[in-house]
């Protein structure tokens, strides 16, 4: 078959094509965005043709999909609905492909990337399995059936997954622009824990995930003593974080996984039990976290000169606080600096001040303006990053052309957050600290 996906670059987008690639279809596709990201090594990799004009023709029998960040009136999608092409959404072409697996489907509001990684380093080091994790890496492994996807909640996508086992990392409000309120994003969970065959693994320390409306039988994980799977001894060590996991009452053994913070612990418990049920030890599982690198953007370090430089994809305050307490654990003496790019108007307004608060964990904050492709200015007046710079002592609007601000930083320790584009302020900020 023949697939034509409408932003390729896009994370999800370029890992939906690589997959389709693999499995035998030809796929091309188109970007506005010109410029290399690194969710294109993949399509390079397999030589997908990716286009940036509408110059090109479309076979007749392509079916198209397309990326929420393009809206109805853009020039792509318009013409390809003027060509009569079949057009299909991404979570069902991507729904589809869970039905032909034995699917590991891991969801939940934070800490998807980071489990599904983990996930699929211990299984290809054992037994092999194809993988669709949502930092811009997919791959299809003909000799294994097992298939591991990350799994998003955005527009009630996973409800169209069909897993035989599955994770929920944790339910917190996000995408209010897609959800009534809260227990909306409850139900919608509980929907795709019923779509799970065999077993779900979700975060007992996690009130909402009690809430959860399913007979699929639950195996609870945690550091609370109520839990199936307890986590005990939790401290760090030389190489990263080392913990006991208690099978009730029983120790199953000590595990050392090479990245930082609580949360990291948490993900790597569910992958943990996860591997166990498709029958990996627990000695190749600890050999597996002595070589896990995480997934692209997840607290990814670089140390120029004396500063220490981490790029990461939080977005949310749960995932900033996560992120800017990691840090702090790791660099305890060290001044941390937060450099926030917001990326979504309605997430702004609906978190200002729990972005408040996780922000000012760090010694000093900078804001970049929002930058949204998916919503526009005009539905949301006076929603800008000053509502949260406003709240927060010393804080600053920052962008490319004003990045010499932390041209005194080169003793500190600079955070870069968000889940838009944020490589050219890194760039900017290596040059002036040369």
């Amino acid at each position: 078959m023949k697939y034509y996906c409408i932003g390729i670059k896009g994370t999800g987008m370029s890992t939906l094509a690589q997959i389709l690639s693999d499995l035998g279809n030809e796929v091309s596709g188109y970007d506005d965005a010109t410029e290399y990201k690194f969710t294109q090594k993949g399509l390079d990799e397999r030589n997908i043709k990716i286009y940036y004009d509408n110059t090109h023709d479309i076979p007749k029998d392509t079916i198209v999909t397309y990326s929420v960040a393009f809206k109805e009136d853009h020039k792509e999608l318009k013409r390809v609905k003027e060509l009569g092409l079949t057009i299909k959404k991404y979570n069902e072409i991507v729904g589809d492909i869970t039905k032909m697996f034995n699917t590991i489907s891991v969801a939940g509001t934070h800490g998807k990337t980071s489990t599904s990684s983990m996930i699929r380093h211990i299984l290809e080091d054992s037994i092999g399995c194809s993988y669709f994790v949502g930092a811009g890496d997919g791959r299809i492994n003909s000799n294994s059936d097992i298939f591991v996807i990350e799994s998003d909640e955005f527009n009630k996508h996973l409800l169209t997954y069909y897993p035989t086992n599955s994770i929920i990392t944790n339910i917190e409000k996000e995408h209010m622009e897609c959800y009534k309120d809260l227990q909306d994003i409850i139900d919608t969970f509980s929907t795709f824990a019923n779509h799970t065959k065999n077993r779900l693994i979700t975060c007992g320390d996690n009130p909402n995930c009690h809430s959860l409306n399913t007979k699929t039988p639950i195996t609870y994980y945690g550091f609370n003593e109520d839990n199936d799977v307890i986590i005990k001894n939790h401290h760090v060590a030389e190489d990263g974080e080392t913990f006991d996991l208690y099978f009730k009452d029983k120790l199953f053994d000590t595990f050392t996984i090479p990245v930082y913070g609580k949360h990291m612990v948490l993900n790597a418990t569910a992958a943990i039990i996860m591997c166990n049920i498709y029958g990996i030890s627990k000695e190749q599982i600890k050999n597996s976290f002595k070589t896990f690198k995480n997934a692209k953007r997840r607290f990814a370090e670089e140390k120029v000169g004396n500063a220490i430089i981490i790029d990461d994809y939080a977005h949310h305050p749960t995932e900033i606080s996560a992120t800017l307490d990691a840090v702090k654990r790791k660099y305890k003496d060290r001044r941390v600096v937060a450099v926030f790019k917001p990326n979504t108007y309605s997430r702004t307004k609906d978190f200002t001040n729990e972005f408040v608060t996780a922000l000012s964990k760090a010694d000093k904050v900078y804001l970049t303006e929002i930058d949204c492709n998916r919503e526009r200015q005009s539905d949301y007046p006076g929603v800008t990053s000053n509502l949260i710079v406003e709240k927060i002592k010393g804080a600053e609007i920052i962008s490319e052309d004003t990045i010499d601000k932390l041209k005194n930083e080169k003793d500190s320790v600079v955070c870069f957050m968000s889940c838009a584009y944020v490589n050219h302020l890194i760039d900017a900020f290596k040059e002036i600290i040369k």
